[in-house]
């Protein structure tokens, strides 16, 4: 055990696994207050599925990332040390956090329906739901990497959805966000698709995008279908 300890100090390792962890922990005590240990845990867990689907995407790329940390009631994030050097790239890692989350949220949910537990089935709804937030085609969220492989101006598109996402649920993190994505929006609205610096960055093959496109939208209509149907079946139940 102490040989083990050492390896991973000596490999500084122990102190990622302590940020994750502890921060992780951290988040589950504090939702925990709020909707009870169990759910707490299991919806820290879904987050945590969420990143590891970019971590692992930009391991397999070859860049160097960090663990994931948690900020109670704001979520996680993972840290790009080396940056995509080409937009599918950027696709890619963007595309395979919901990927992976919704996977684990279509796990809760066929646990659900065999268990007939409604914490389960709540955690479904919380990962769809979750995942499909993050879909909104507006960097800095997953769907605005995804969709910047069309063209960064379809991030103009998430504007008036970000506004209306206020309207419908006002909340401080959604100011915070546009806050964030104001810079982007910006770099949309002066996008020029015949600078060299784009063409090198944002240039590639019409089956990319193509590709890209239907990956967007196929998983964008999954979510917003299961979304749609475990939130009734949570109504149905109450």
């Amino acid at each position: 055990m102490l040989k083990l300890l050492f390896l991973l100090l000596s490999a500084g390792k122990l102190g990622k696994v302590l940020l994750t962890g502890g921060s992780m922990l951290v988040s589950v005590i504090a939702y925990a207050f709020v909707f009870g240990w169990r759910y707490a845990a299991g919806f820290v867990g879904l987050i945590f599925v969420h990143e590891m689907g970019h971590y692992l995407a930009a391991r397999q790329r070859g860049l160097e990332v960090s663990a994931p940390t948690f900020i109670p009631f704001v979520g996680a994030w993972i840290e790009l040390k080396d940056q995509p050097h080409d937009v599918e790239t950027e696709a890619w890692v963007g595309f395979a956090g919901p990927l992976l989350g919704s996977l684990a949220a279509l796990g809760c949910y066929f646990a659900a329906r065999e268990t007939g537990s409604q914490l389960l089935l709540a955690l479904a709804y919380a990962g769809f739901f979750l995942n499909l937030f993050n879909l909104i085609p507006l960097s800095p969220f997953d769907g605005g990497r995804i969709t910047a492989v069309l063209t960064p101006r379809v991030w103009l598109v998430g504007v008036p959805v970000l506004v209306a996402m206020f309207f419908w649920r006002p909340s401080p993190m959604l100011i915070l966000i546009a806050v964030m994505a104001a810079p982007q929006v910006m770099k949309a609205w002066k996008y020029d698709p015949k600078d060299p610096a784009n063409q090198q960055y944002y240039g590639v093959s019409t089956e990319t995008r193509l590709t890209y496109g239907l990956y967007y939208l196929g998983l964008l209509t999954f979510l917003a279908i299961m979304a749609h149907d475990t939130h009734d079946m949570l109504g149905a139940i109450h």
